[in-house]
């Protein structure tokens, strides 16, 4: 399983250098990717390194660590924090859990009881990624269900990535992405497919010429449609039509 990242951020060296020293990072399922001295300092990493953990003391120079919090939240709503601090103080406390931070330990830190906050957060970051793959997946069903809904009910017309990212406002290469690794072909296979199979149920059922059948499956020029046909089936459509009706 892959490790989480860690991010220190202390004014004191002394404090950094304990956390990895005295801590047992590995044992825990994390590793410590970068440290940070002040505020700035920390927002910076923050953008940077994006950690899963940042493990932050309050008072540091330049912006005190629940300024960090309040505007890394912003733009990393998914990062957990911990707060490391040597002051017992209500205010601070009330406006870490508005916050809403994991934990608020206080220092000197008991490593014992900083080991299990860590491991308690590891299985909620776990659980929360895990929530948040699944509802991406589902809703990546949802949206590629919909597009060949869509492919199949005007499968007459003009079908392309840049048709598609216009209709269902969405970039192409996003599309093209979801025809991958939700139906397992390219989204031109799966295009082709469809039209040659829709091509198929129009020869056998109707009287359709093949310039018609070409037209009610998207090729404007019925030469093409032939020279797909031909490709996909190994025969043209009219001995398609000839040897099935033979057999009846």
């Amino acid at each position: 399983m892959k490790k989480l990242k860690v991010l220190l951020v202390d004014d004191e060296i002394i404090i950094r250098e304990g956390f990895k020293r005295l801590f047992d990072w590995d044992s825990h399922g994390c590793e410590v990717v970068g440290e940070a001295s002040d505020g700035m300092e920390a927002l910076g990493q923050i953008d940077t390194l994006l950690p899963d953990i940042v493990i932050m003391d309050i008072n540091i120079p330049i912006m005190n660590g629940l300024k960090v919090i309040e505007m890394s939240r912003a733009k990393h709503p998914d990062i957990a924090y911990v707060i490391v601090s040597g002051y017992d103080n209500f205010a601070y406390c009330r406006q870490a859990l508005r916050l809403q931070i994991t934990d608020y330990i206080l220092k000197p830190v008991n490593y014992e009881e900083f080991g299990s906050c860590i491991d308690n957060l590891k299985i909620s970051i776990y659980r929360n990624k895990e929530n948040a793959e699944t509802d991406c997946e589902k809703t990546e069903e949802r949206v590629i269900s919909s597009i060949t809904r869509y492919m199949q009910e005007h499968i007459s017309e003009e079908i392309s990535l840049s048709v598609l990212a216009d209709e269902f406002h969405l970039n192409s290469q996003y599309i093209s992405q979801l025809f991958k690794n939700e139906i397992g072909v390219g989204f031109l296979a799966y295009l082709t497919n469809i039209r040659i199979e829709k091509a198929k149920k129009l020869l056998l059922s109707t009287s359709l010429s093949v310039t018609e059948i070409a037209e009610n499956t998207g090729y404007s020029d019925y030469r093409v449609f032939t020279k797909v046909f031909k490709k996909t089936e190994g025969i043209t459509p009219s001995q398609f039509r000839r040897e099935f009706l033979a057999e009846i």
